[in-house]
């Protein structure tokens, strides 16, 4: 199949995109590359998929990988662009959408809210607007467990209430579940929005937990550990994550687009809660580096604890995320290590 997957020089989009390159679909890679973090970084990424660094420094102009027979392209475009974007869908008439290009991050919501206003809701509209125009047979997109907010109820399940988002960014994610609804509604064409939980692995981005705290313990920092530590995460590996999506991306849709159950929504996460503690304990066992930690308040916009209940995503795709954190931690710090040259 011909597949647009946003957000490809991004942490997941990266992974999903060379995925499902391997798996022999054709993929056209898309990504803003805003200075959120390190850029080069985002280049790196693409690097790894064979597209020149110089060459997607341009906006609008499409790039070959220069992997010998790979099937993927690459153009930098903003998801907002309402002429530039409604082309490419003209120009490359795609089968599925993979969506997962986003402005990220709960705290950075806090300084910065039109940044995620320009790129998770304008931006959304966008290429829904054009699913709809170009007939594109399925839209598979990136929501976030930051939805449940306040929620209590532990594990969180997708029938649960998500009306009371305590971030920007999470509220934004909560518009998109909304967006999708009434589009799938309207005009018919499925859409499956996936609720991440705390993704971490190999290419990770620098402003999550695992990379932040990995630099500081290197680099004989202190880490700044909220809540005072009384925090627990459903951490998910990045392979299993990978392994979610492109489930849902290759399995037939045929039998959604002739029913009216045309919109989902999925938790995809480890299927369990780990304490914070805890994995800042294997982080220090992979680096043999004691964390001087900071202890702090809870931040706003946080919560205390995570936890996604995959029974849906089992029983609809067979997903099984079985990748320990004592192995995703291990995989992560030898990353961290051979890519930053430090020992």
């Amino acid at each position: 199949m011909k597949i647009l997957v946003t957000g490809a020089a991004g942490f997941i989009g990266f992974h999903v995109s060379k995925k499902l390159t391997e798996n022999g679909h054709e993929v056209i890679g898309l990504d803003n590359i805003n200075d959120y973090y390190d850029v080069s970084l985002k280049y790196a990424r693409l690097k790894e998929l064979g597209i020149s660094p110089e060459e997607a420094k341009n906006f609008g102009k499409i790039c070959q990988s220069n992997i010998p027979n790979s099937p993927l392209k690459f153009i930098r475009l903003n998801l907002e662009d309402r002429e530039a974007l409604p082309a490419l869908f003209k120009d490359q008439q795609f089968d599925l959408v993979c969506n997962l290009a986003a402005q990220a991050g709960v705290r950075y919501s806090l300084e910065n809210p039109e940044t995620y206003i320009d790129s998770n809701i304008v931006g959304f509209l966008n290429l829904l607007e054009c699913c709809r125009h170009h007939n594109i047979i399925h839209l598979v997109y990136a929501s976030s467990s930051s939805v449940y907010g306040l929620n209590k109820k532990i594990p969180f399940e997708t029938s649960d209430n998500v009306d009371h988002p305590i971030s920007l960014y999470a509220a934004t994610k909560k518009s998109n579940e909304l967006m999708a609804f009434t589009y799938s509604h309207l005009y018919g064409f499925p859409t499956t929005g996936l609720r991440f939980f705390t993704v971490y692995g190999p290419w990770g981005r620098p402003d999550m937990a695992m990379f932040l705290f990995t630099e500081a313990m290197v680099k004989g920092k202190p880490i700044n550990v909220f809540n005072n530590g009384q925090m627990e995460r459903d951490f998910t590996y990045i392979d299993d994550i990978v392994d979610g999506v492109i489930r849902i991306l290759e399995k037939d849709t045929q039998d959604r687009l002739n029913t009216n159950d045309k919109y989902k929504i999925y938790n995809i996460g480890n299927n369990d809660s780990v304490k914070l503690l805890d994995f800042i304990e294997e982080i220090e066992d992979n680096l043999n580096v004691k964390a001087k930690k900071n202890m702090l308040p809870m931040q706003p916009g946080d919560v205390s604890a995570t936890w996604a209940n995959v029974d849906d995503l089992i029983k609809d795709y067979d997903y099984r995320p079985n990748t320990p954190i004592k192995e995703g931690v291990s995989n992560f710090v030898s990353w961290y290590k051979k890519f930053y040259h430090t020992n």
